[in-house]
């Protein structure tokens, strides 16, 4: 999955605050576990057409058991390492090092941008690279944003939905998290693509790579509020599936 997918999971809480009410009208209150464990078919029948929670996903057992280990990946891993670049790296530098990062995916928006035949998009994205690349010292600030130039948020699982692809079963990546078949299939390209244009000669310079990859994922992981099993809710794993496949298809729509 990629960043931008992964940031619309901050969403989680207003839709924990809907199920939380629905699954409160159908079923006595449950305490919420670490790991949650618990699916929404032990308490009530979700196997209706129209229902939003029936999302395609035929390999449900093996993809909670992703999602736990991606709890204790996070938990142990990730968020050690990204609370502890926090506490060392002031804020100010934090927000240049994200700056960065934006400008240089702008590249993989960009070229989705041009593959959906979408001229305003290309030419906000082209514009934004120019400026900040160069008036904002190699990305590391965003004037065309305070220039009312919007960011453009395209990739490759949403140009293969823009062309009628449709997301296949739900997926859940390790490390990565919620995805689809599509959407998996165009993180690959998104990052073969970047790789295959390597604009940082990343090929002749193996030390320069590792810590472009090391600090991207801090820095992706450190813009993402979501914390596993924070939500207070037993049926997390639903919650996620839903918000994730709803919050692609509106993407893919606009």
């Amino acid at each position: 999955m990629t960043g931008r997918a992964l940031a619309t999971i901050g969403r989680i809480l207003l839709v924990t605050v809907v199920m939380a009410v629905v699954c409160g009208c159908a079923t006595p209150r449950l305490e919420a576990e670490i790991p949650a464990r618990h699916t929404l078919d032990e308490f009530i029948e979700t196997e209706r057409q129209d229902d939003p929670l029936d999302i395609y996903d035929p390999v449900e057992r093996f993809n909670r058991g992703v999602y736990r280990f991606n709890y204790y990946a996070d938990n142990y891993v990730f968020l050690p390492v990204v609370n502890f670049y926090e506490f060392v790296t002031p804020v100010f530098l934090q927000d240049r090092v994200s700056n960065f990062f934006n400008n240089v995916s702008e590249l993989s928006t960009l070229a989705n941008c041009i593959l959906q035949l979408k001229p305003k998009c290309t030419a906000k994205t082209v514009g934004r690279i120019v400026i900040n690349t160069t008036l904002g010292i190699g990305g590391m600030f965003d004037p065309a944003t305070q220039w009312q130039i919007d960011r453009q948020r395209e990739d490759f699982g949403q140009t293969l939905g823009y062309y009628g692809a449709g997301p296949g079963p739900f997926v859940v990546l390790p490390f990565m998290g919620p995805s689809n078949l599509r959407d998996t299939i165009g993180l690959s390209a998104d990052i073969g693509g970047f790789f295959f244009i390597d604009p940082f000669d990343f090929e002749h310079n193996k030390a320069l790579g590792l810590a472009f990859d090391t600090m991207y994922l801090v820095d992706m992981r450190h813009k993402i509020k979501f914390r596993y099993f924070e939500s207070g809710s037993p049926f997390e794993y639903e919650l996620i599936r839903m918000l994730y496949t709803k919050a692609r298809e509106s993407e893919i729509r606009n």
